[in-house]
């Protein structure tokens, strides 16, 4: 009888009651709740994390920084809020802790009252760290915690790089406002240089000025020297002429009706007095044409030498940005100096030019004097007789003799001021001479350090960054998160049940293999009494449980593709690489079965362990101890889920063709095995009649 006979002999067995139709229909039904139902269950948990209840606990205060005020605490709040990553429950300290524990929450987001404060510490002297405080409870959740670990580390990597960034940007506005303010240092230093410059021929020009000034208030002071002696002369003798008028009026006015006998005896005398009063107007009036030529040449002289140096104050100290504190101070006193020697000139000239008519008057009466008293003099003899008119000329002469005196004395008063004052501007010239000598030799050697200090900040502004705002706005983003992750995922699967697919539908074929071979005999007892050749009977127990294994693949298929979604990069292959699969599956499993008997169920439950552990198909292999590593390469699932990877997410198909090759290889292999099994079978033993151990 053919094998395929053989095997529609065995399916023919569940067609005769209710039961085992049943059975079978379980049967093709099974790999769904290990592929379908399993992968259903968790197809996508990353893309419902916002119905996963969490504590948000917001106790910051905020800060202020720089005049600003900062609020990171809100911010990231808000942001948090707006993610939906959990399904965020703004609470107090006291209840997200309370929440965590009883597991009304599965964990809590704490930002603690200082976190701003913290954060806004960068730009003092005293930086320290901002703390986002997670607290979890794996009580609750061992793998909520663990996904709450990334998703809060890109949330303290955003908070810390946006908190870098003010501070970089405090920075760099920094540079460019120290390179804004040096660039002015370098112009204010070429201008002071220029200044200098021009300070030091200015300088130069007072020096020399100074000297001329110098000897033009010496004889200023010399000519003044001897207008005060003149008119000290002047006062001493017009006070002496007043008081001989005034005498010589009592005497008239008092004995003017006995004057005619003294007059007459006394000619003489008369004469003598009015000679000598004639010698002293004279005298009196040689001194006022001296006082006269004198005082505007004075007066001329101290006030050019008052502008000149008003002149050099006003453009080397009043118009220069940065006035030399070396040098105008002095000047200023000189200029205050002159001034007031101009100002004391300017009383002489002026007491003069005001007096000038009554000077001329006196002149005049000077001239009438000396005339009247040569002629009294000359008429003494005679005065008896003209007794009446000298009276009256005498008290005339009396009162002229009076106004020269007071006017001889205001005169000596003005005079002295001047003198002092001349002495005064001599001595100060003097100073601002030596001054502006000291002066001149000080700007040689600040013109010098002012070039080197020009040179040195205009080198310097070159060297120190000029940031914009886009350049700097640029600078600080690359500065605050320097390094990125640039992540491109070739071929990625579109959710955690697409992923795990390769590993989990495999596991379902290999359960549906061990279970058809629960209710279906791996070698046909019909056969094996009837003699047939050992490959026909294991072709025959194997054909059915293949069969079946085709049918659950592709219920479980349909299932996932119409039910959660599964997609796949190459669905034909796909199919036909899983027909292979079961295939394999079955086959060993019918050998495991066919072998050992009893035993065999279970070495196909240890065999299944095994293949989940070393597969690689949660984990890299890589990270399992050795002993997992070391099987790796020897069990067909390890090749099934490499190649599954390829055919449902992308990518080389050399993997699969691989596991065509290992799978073709395993069923051949177990196949052939089985057949030597099924040929030893045929044979019965005392301990296949009484077997020691029934499943």
């Amino acid at each position: 009888m053919r094998s395929p006979r053989l095997a529609a002999l065995e399916l023919r067995r569940f067609g005769r009651g209710r039961l085992p139709r049943a059975a079978l229909a379980a049967l093709l039904l099974l790999p769904l709740l290990y592929g379908a139902l399993y992968l259903w269950s968790f197809w996508d948990p990353y893309g419902r994390l916002d119905r996963i209840p969490v504590a948000l606990v917001n106790e910051d205060k905020g800060a202020t920084a720089d005049g600003e005020r900062i609020a990171a605490g809100d911010r990231i709040t808000g942001k948090l809020l707006e993610s939906k990553v959990f399904d965020w429950h703004e609470v107090s300290a006291g209840e997200a802790d309370r929440g965590v524990e009883n597991g009304t929450y599965y964990l809590s987001l704490r930002m603690p009252a200082d976190f701003s404060a913290r954060i806004a510490s960068s730009a003092g002297d005293s930086p320290e760290t901002g703390a986002l405080q997670v607290r979890t409870n794996d009580a609750n959740n061992y793998i909520v915690g663990q996904i709450s670990r990334a998703v809060f580390s890109e949330v303290r990597t955003a908070a810390s790089a946006n908190a870098s960034r003010g501070f970089l940007d405090r920075i760099f506005i920094g540079f460019s406002d120290l390179h804004d303010q040096t660039a002015k240092a370098a112009k204010g230093a070429a201008d002071l240089r220029d200044g200098v410059g021009k300070a030091k021929k200015g300088s130069k020009d007072l020096a020399d000025g100074l000297k001329d000034a110098k000897s033009g208030s010496k004889k200023l002071s010399g000519g003044i020297v001897k207008l005060d002696k003149g008119a000290g002369d002047l006062k001493t003798g017009s006070r002496q002429v007043a008081d001989g008028t005034q005498l010589l009026v009592d005497q008239v006015n008092g004995v003017a009706a006995d004057v005619r006998p003294f007059l007459k005896d006394n000619g003489k005398a008369i004469g003598d007095t009015a000679r000598l009063v004639a010698d002293g107007s004279k005298t009196v009036r040689d001194n006022l044409d001296l006082l006269v030529k004198a005082a505007p040449t004075a007066a001329t002289a101290a006030h050019t030498a008052a502008d000149d140096l008003t002149e050099i104050h006003r453009t080397r100290c009043a118009e220069q940005p940065v006035p030399d504190p070396t040098v105008c101070p002095p000047l200023k006193r000189a200029v205050t100096a002159a001034d007031d020697v101009a100002a004391v000139a300017d009383d002489v000239n002026a007491l003069v030019e005001n007096q000038n008519g009554d000077l001329a008057k006196l002149r005049t009466q000077l001239t009438t004097l000396e005339k009247q008293a040569k002629a009294l003099a000359a008429r003494s003899p005679h005065l008896d007789e003209d007794l009446e008119a000298a009276v009256r000329k005498i008290n005339a002469l009396n009162t002229g003799a009076h106004k020269v005196a007071t006017g001889a004395d205001r005169l000596r008063t003005g005079l002295g001021t001047a003198k002092t004052g001349s002495a005064d501007l001599d001595t100060g010239v003097g100073k601002l001479k030596k001054g502006a000598t000291g002066l001149d030799n000080g700007l040689v050697r600040l013109k010098d350090g002012s070039t080197t200090l020009a040179q040195g900040l205009g080198d310097g502004v070159d060297k120190i960054p000029d940031y914009g705002k886009e350049d700097r706005d640029a600078r600080t983003e690359v500065m605050a998160d320097p390094v990125r992750l640039a992540s491109q995922s070739l071929h990625s699967a579109p959710n955690y049940g697409t992923g795990f697919a390769p590993y989990f539908i495999p596991l379902s074929l290999w359960v549906g293999a061990m279970v058809a071979y629960m209710l279906i005999q791996p070698l046909s007892r019909r056969a094996l009494a009837a003699g047939a050749p050992a490959w026909r009977i294991a072709l025959a127990g194997w054909l059915p449980v293949a069969g079946i294994g085709l049918l659950q693949t592709a219920a479980l298929m349909s299932v996932l593709h119409w039910g959660p979604g599964l997609d796949m990069a190459h669905t034909a292959g796909t199919l036909g690489f899983l027909a292979l699969v079961t295939c394999c599956f079955a086959a060993i499993v019918q050998w495991l079965n066919a072998c050992f008997g009893a035993a065999g169920r279970i070495l196909v439950l240890a065999l299944l362990m095994l293949q989940l552990t070393s597969a690689g198909g949660t984990y890299p292999v890589q990270t399992s101890p050795g002993f997992f590593n070391a099987i790796h390469p020897y069990l067909p699932m390890s090749y099934i889920v490499e190649g599954l990877r390829r055919l449902i997410t992308g990518g080389g198909l050399g993997p699969v063709w691989q596991g065509c090759a290992v799978l073709a290889a395993f069923t051949a292999g177990a196949l052939a095995l089985t057949a030597l099994s099924a040929r030893r079978k045929q044979m019965w033993t005392l301990d296949r009649l009484h077997p020691e151990l029934s499943l």
